[in-house]
Parts: structure tokens; C-alpha cells; sequence
């Protein structure tokens, strides 16, 4: 007797291997979307993924587009897997940043295309920013986009809450979304003590090749290729829009960036910090400009001004920072770094006051 169970149970399109099939497809089409893929080989689109994963990941096949627009395709032989683009929208509530980080890895197959530094250091970036975003934007959801090229990978953050300085003025009890710029630019600001040590921004911003953030009308740009800072005005923007680059071949060690402000003389805390004066004015001369700019340095060991493009200083400026505030606060050392002559020789002429050159 013939057991029709077994004659029902027989896949009637023959047997050949499911990631076969999509080989196939990709190969008679050129190009094809997700939903067509299912559509023809009768599956899932959450089973077709599965299997578009681990080829994406093994390099066969190349992505482009997003949501329901992406569409996949065989990459031909010889052909670098460069120029690719993923672009996501999350809610916020209850979103782990660690595992967006993963599934959008995975489908760019990262772990190929960048050096174990540039991918250490994208993941804690990308990790970081997403996370501010889930904490403190106060929007309900974001987009995520990220392109990998020829020769560097890029992703941005883009939110539509309270922004980024408007969060610090409003917390922080500032007067300004300029004097909140001045608070970020120093590091240890967090409107968040109890989960958020402030870190996260200050350290990102010195990892990469590229970081740029876009929020209200403030445009603030760390350009480490060129080791420049720069701040501008810009049209209005809702929320805030950061966004990171850094070579595929990079070799910048996030240890190092890391050391650098949270050395081992400090036991690897962050300890101190460097301030690009200029980003807040080029001339200084109240006390007042003193108190703004010295607020909250009190919590490093170790500061250093930069004082490049700054053309002058006034004695009283001068005297808070480099007199007053020495002598309140004696464990924390305060050094000028890049002064013209004139700014170098104020500066001089406060510390004589206390025998301190």
C-alpha cells in the first residue's frame, strides 16, 4: 500500500538547497526586491532574510536601498562590495542600541570590509550616539543611515525630539544653547549623573576621522584629518542629527584615544581634558567670560586650554583663570597651549602675582 503522507510530503519544485534558489533567481534577474524574491520562491520574508543574511555576510550578495525598496543582487567576480547603503527608522522606547549595532553589521558585513580598530571604534561611536538618542532626545523614533564606500565607512543618528544643546541649557540651568556648547565641549556633562558619566560624546568626537553635530542652530564639527574644530550657525533643524566617518584600513587604536585623557598617572580616569578656547570667542575680557569658561573644569586634574586663533585676552580673564582659579582649586592643574605673544605674556604677568610661572 502506497502511504500518500510520504507522496505530500515530496517538494514538487525538487530539492535543491533554499540559498541555491535565491542564487539562481539573483542570476536569471540581475536585480530583485525582497518582497519579489519571496514571492517567487514562496516563503517568508522573514525566512528569505535569514538566508540573504549569510550571504550578504559571506560577501555574495550586495544590498542597496531600504525598507521595503532594497533590493539584492550577485556581486560579480573581482568586484569590491564597496558602496553600500542601509538606511533604518526605530522607536525609541525599549530600543537596545548593542543590537541595532549588530543586525546593521551583519547585513553590511563589517567585520570584513574595516580593520579590527576601524570596527572597534564605529561600534563604540555608533553605540555611544544611539544610545544619547534613546536616553535624552525625548523623540518617539529615529533614522539611521549608513553608507560604506571605497575607502571609508559613514553613519548618521538622526532624532526629532528636544535637541541635543536645548536638553543641556534647559537641564543644566544654562542660559544659552551656546554656553551648553561650551559645557559638551569640556566633557563630564551628562543631564543623566546616575546613568551617563559624559563621556561618551567627548571620547566619540576623537575617534573618528569625521564627527559633526546638527542640532537647532548649531553646527559643531570635529574634523581630526585636519585637526580642526569648528562651530557655525545653520538653518533650523528640530531634533539633532549627529553623524561619524572613519577609513575602512583605519588603524587609530580606541585604547590610545581613550589613554590619552584618562591616562594610567590618573588610573585610567577621565581626568583630563582639552578646550579649544576659540570655538567659545576669539577675545576674552570679563571675568565673567572666566566663569563661564571655567565651569566644571574643577572636576578634572588636568586641563589644557588651546588657545589657538585667539587674539587677546584681557587681565581680569586672565587672572580668574590662571590666578584665582589655581589657587581654589590647587589638584587641578591648568595649562595654556598655542597662545600668540601677547595672550603669553598676560598670562605670564597674572602668575608672577602668585610666583607661579
Amino acid at each position: 500500500m502506497v502511504d500518500n503522507r510520504k507522496i505530500h510530503s515530496v517538494d514538487t519544485r525538487g530539492t535543491k538547497p533554499t540559498v541555491d534558489k535565491i542564487r539562481d533567481l539573483l542570476r536569471r534577474k540581475g536585480i530583485a526586491t525582497g518582497a519579489s524574491l519571496a514571492a517567487e520562491l514562496d516563503i517568508s520574508r522573514q525566512a528569505l532574510h535569514k538566508h540573504l543574511k549569510k550571504m550578504i555576510s559571506g560577501g555574495e550578495v550586495l544590498r542597496s536601498g531600504s525598507t521595503r525598496g532594497t533590493s539584492y543582487r550577485l556581486r560579480q567576480p573581482g568586484e569590491s562590495p564597496a558602496i553600500q547603503k542601509l538606511k533604518r527608522k526605530y522607536k525609541l522606547r525599549g530600543l537596545e542600541e548593542d543590537r541595532v549595532f549588530e543586525d546593521c553589521a551583519l547585513w553590511l558585513n563589517l567585520k570584513r570590509d574595516l580593520t579590527q580598530s576601524a570596527y572597534d571604534v564605529v561600534k563604540y561611536a555608533f553605540s555611544e550616539l544611539l544610545n544619547n538618542a534613546i536616553d535624552h532626545s525625548r523623540s518617539k523614533e529615529c533614522d539611521v543611515q549608513w553608507l560604506v564606500g571605497s575607502h571609508d565607512i559613514r553613519f548618521s543618528i538622526r532624532d526629532f525630539g528636544i535637541g541635543l544643546f536645548y536638553s543641556i541649557e534647559t537641564k543644566l540651568g544654562l542660559k544659552s544653547e551656546g554656553e551648553a556648547l561650551s559645557e559638551l565641549l569640556k566633557g563630564k556633562t551628562t543631564t543623566m549623573k546616575r546613568r551617563h558619566t559624559g563621556e561618551g560624546i567627548y571620547f566619540t568626537s576623537r575617534a573618528g576621522d569625521l564627527f559633526t553635530i546638527d542640532s537647532h542652530r548649531i553646527y559643531l564639527n570635529f574634523d581630526n584629518r585636519k585637526k580642526d574644530v569648528s562651530v557655525a550657525e545653520r538653518k533650523l533643524l528640530k531634533g539633532t542629527n549627529v553623524h561619524f566617518e572613519i577609513s575602512k584600513k583605519s588603524k587609530r587604536d580606541l585604547g590610545a584615544v581613550f589613554s590619552e585623557y584618562a591616562p594610567e598617572q590618573y588610573n585610567y580616569r577621565f581626568e583630563k581634558t582639552r578646550v579649544r578656547v576659540e570655538l567659545l570667542a576669539n577675545d576674552f575680557v570679563s571675568r565673567s567670560e572666566a566663569r563661564r569658561l571655567l565651569r566644571g573644569l574643577e572636576k578634572f586634574q588636568e586641563v589644557i586650554l588651546d588657545f589657538r586663533k585667539v587674539k587677546s585676552i584681557g587681565q581680569a580673564f586672565a587672572d580668574e583663570v590662571f590666578r584665582v582659579f589655581s589657587s581654589q582649586h590647587p589638584s587641578t592643574s591648568m595649562r595654556a597651549e598655542n597662545p600668540n605673544p601677547v595672550i603669553a605674556t598676560m598670562i605670564q604677568h597674572v602668575q608672577r602675582r602668585t610666583g607661579r610661572e
